[in-house]
């Protein structure tokens, strides 16, 4: 199952290399609202969903809201990018017309002091969501401050994700306060890579640590657990939001509302992502999305 799932991340990470580059729901695999032949016929306008095919959250929850929207009657396409950045710059300057699972109130924050007055909150569709580190759960550490004179343990180094995401400044900033920037290297390149890196660590019971979030399907996925955090080093609880540009809701007042109304608990969040990116996987995320709100009727109303 692991190896299914790192497969996947890997292929979907090939495909946001192209930033910006826009993969429509009228292509290939077609839109769950759409015709025989594929494509969505919406009569309401297009909405443009940028997100990062690496960072799963956006991935499931774009995929859900295009289930839903084409059901309204808008044409969907989806956009897919590698970074952050990126994707609030498009979003502020219209380029991109929602951004399905941004966490504005502290690890993206810094997007949202630069362009926060050309964006809207569209609403918080999860309210848990946290940044961590983590170590295999075989490791002898419990706490970030266990950290201190290990490093030779590590090869000096913890394994990011993505320079420009937020985990990663919030994780550099946990090392300049602790002065475990004297210690270790945070090792940046993408997702798909730290997780494989992850998999590499754990088959084999080597230690490693790594920069982690929740909610994410690998933390079921890997023997993985949080060191411990208690002066919230890593920054507090937040929610997972839907942000769309400027004046969306005036322009798309039905979607808006939609959007608005959506809620997951864990349970629901979990099952959601785990069947988009496991039990279906990269090409079939439609077809997830459909199954799963099947076995959720109650969810979106």
């Amino acid at each position: 199952m692991v190896k299914k799932k790192i497969t996947a991340l890997l292929a979907i990470g090939a495909i946001g290399s192209l930033a910006l580059a826009g993969c429509t729901s009228n292509g290939g695999t077609g839109g769950t609202g759409g015709d025989a032949d594929g494509g969505s016929k919406g009569d309401k306008g297009t909405i443009t969903l940028g997100f990062l095919p690496s960072w799963t959250d956006g991935l499931s929850t774009a995929y859900l809201l295009e289930n839903k929207l084409e059901e309204l009657g808008y044409d969907v396409e989806m956009k897919t990018l590698t970074d952050a950045g990126p994707l609030y710059t498009g979003l502020a300057q219209g380029d991109v017309d929602i951004y399905p699972s941004a966490w504005p109130e502290l690890t993206h924050k810094k997007y949202m002091d630069k362009y926060g007055d050309d964006i809207e909150d569209l609403g918080t569709y999860y309210e848990n969501a946290k940044l961590t580190i983590a170590v295999p759960e075989y490791s002898e550490l419990t706490s970030i401050e266990d950290l201190k004179g290990k490093a030779a343990n590590y090869d000096g180094k913890i394994i990011g994700i993505e320079p420009g995401a937020g985990l990663t400044e919030q994780t550099t900033k946990m090392l300049g306060e602790t002065g475990l920037d004297s210690e270790y290297e945070l090792v940046t390149s993408s997702t798909a890579a730290m997780l494989t890196e992850l998999k590499k660590a754990t088959d084999k019971q080597e230690d490693l640590v790594v920069t982690l979030w929740r909610p994410f399907w690998a933390n079921d996925a890997f023997p993985v657990k949080d060191l411990e955090d208690p002066n919230g080093l890593m920054g507090e609880a937040e929610g997972l939001h839907f942000l769309g540009t400027k004046g969306f809701a005036d322009e798309y007042p039905e979607a808006a509302e939609l959007i608005e109304s959506i809620k997951l608990d864990d349970e629901q969040y979990g099952s959601l992502e785990d069947m988009v990116v496991n039990e279906y996987g990269e090409g079939k995320e439609r077809e997830a999305v459909k199954a799963w709100l099947e076995e959720n009727p109650d969810v979106l109303k």
